[in-house]
């Protein structure tokens, strides 16, 4: 795969040369395999895939001029195309000794796009429960619920808005990319979404074939209905509208088997709560509080409402534990020990106190989450923390596609 002369049409050439070769100094004549070979390791940064089994590599021609070919990309307008043009202009430059590295882009074919779905995703049209079709209108379950799951599902839940919920899931997931983890973000907070912006992952999600390609930052994937909405524009929508589009971000988005899927709840308990825990009946759920009397009293709720429908609390997170002054002195602005007071109550660990810092509000504004850009702060160090105590938790409800019931 990946070699030939097969040419290709909408082709748009773009010569990246690296290099020239001096007048009269011909380098040494390459092979094509050698180049196939030199660019296997080159993955496409949205897929993760080589893009040699992509099929993505064609019209290789070997000169003593160096080396030309074309790059087929999923779509039009690829936003990956400059990183995928540096990817494979330094995998090939060794090979070249001094020579020139031209590239042309095209797009590939539908058939191409459908090629690429199935390979990523297995066969269209496979039975009800296949973890080998894509997308629950061609019969595909959630893929998270399948008991060969290798993903950790983690709820970050809150009783009440106004605690910080969705900077704590943020950060964490940045935390445990940070770790060598595989990371994504679905953010179920369908009226309260903001998540893309936290993230700073504004850029539109592609589709190949029906298939979403989360967009990705700090080494999280993530989607979210703000990606479909335009700008200020309020969702309203009842109960089914919400199922169908959660239903959506589970089995047409390529999440790849992630090693955690984070899931930003929205607060209180109502249909999307009660639609994630049929879709997730393997998720961990989480409770961010703050440390006042009245919010750990209504997140108190969240984790009666993950009790009824058979969902494990494991954990309890406080988040504005504090504020440090210029001074060095701790100021307690919204009481304390709330959430230890919870964490007792559910008889589950408080898992951290996170600080009040203006970075960290700051960060959530413009897309700079204070785990990535300054993971040594108190903050930072303090989600950290966090992803390092959830990731030594093992799952409580354990899932073997080899037992059977008899």
């Amino acid at each position: 795969m990946g070699g030939g002369h097969v040419g290709h049409a909408g082709i748009v050439p773009m010569a990246v040369v690296q290099n020239p070769p001096s007048i009269g100094v011909p380098m040494p004549t390459a092979t094509i395999d050698q180049v196939i070979e030199a660019l296997r390791p080159v993955e496409d940064p949205e897929l993760h895939r080589s893009i040699v089994d992509l099929d993505m590599v064609h019209d290789i021609a070997v000169s003593s001029q160096g080396v030309s070919l074309t790059i087929t990309l999923t779509v039009a307008g690829c936003p990956m195309r400059n990183e995928i043009t540096n990817l494979v202009t330094n995998a090939l430059t060794p090979l070249v000794n001094g020579a020139g590295v031209s590239i042309n882009f095209g797009v590939m074919t539908d058939e191409q796009r459908q090629n690429v779905r199935t390979m990523l995703n297995g066969t269209p049209g496979a039975t009800a429960g296949s973890s080998q079709a894509h997308g629950h209108a061609e019969g595909r379950a959630v893929p998270f619920a399948a008991k060969d799951s290798t993903t950790r599902v983690l709820l970050i839940s809150s009783g009440k808005g106004g605690v910080g919920k969705s900077s704590v899931t943020t950060n964490l997931a940045v935390a445990l990319a940070a770790s060598g983890h595989t990371v994504g973000i679905v953010d179920a907070d369908i009226y309260g979404y903001s998540i893309p912006r936290m993230l700073g992952a504004e850029r539109d999600p592609v589709v190949i074939d029906g298939m979403l390609l989360p967009p990705e930052n700090y080494g999280v994937r993530c989607i979210s209905i703000g990606y479909f909405v335009p700008e200020g524009e309020a969702v309203i929508w009842r109960g089914p509208m919400l199922h169908k589009a959660l239903e959506q971000f589970l089995t047409d988005v390529f999440w790849d088997e992630p090693d955690y899927l984070l899931i930003d709840m929205p607060p209180g308990t109502g249909d999307i709560a009660l639609s994630l825990s049929q879709y997730l009946p393997r998720g961990e759920v989480f409770v961010v509080t703050t440390p006042q009397e009245a919010a750990q009293k209504v997140a108190r709720l969240s984790a009666a409402m993950a009790k009824k429908v058979n969902l494990t609390v494991r954990g309890v997170i406080e988040n504005m534990s504090w504020f440090t002054g210029d001074d060095g002195k701790r100021y307690e602005l919204f009481g304390s020990g709330g959430g230890a007071e919870l964490a007792a109550e559910l008889e589950v660990p408080l898992l951290a106190q996170i600080p009040l810092v203006t970075q960290l509000r700051e960060g959530g504004d413009d897309g700079h989450p204070i785990a990535a850009i300054a993971p040594e702060s108190e903050a930072g160090a303090a989600f950290h923390a966090l992803a390092a105590q959830i990731v030594a938790m093992k799952p409580k409800k354990i899932f073997s596609a080899g037992l059977k019931m008899v």
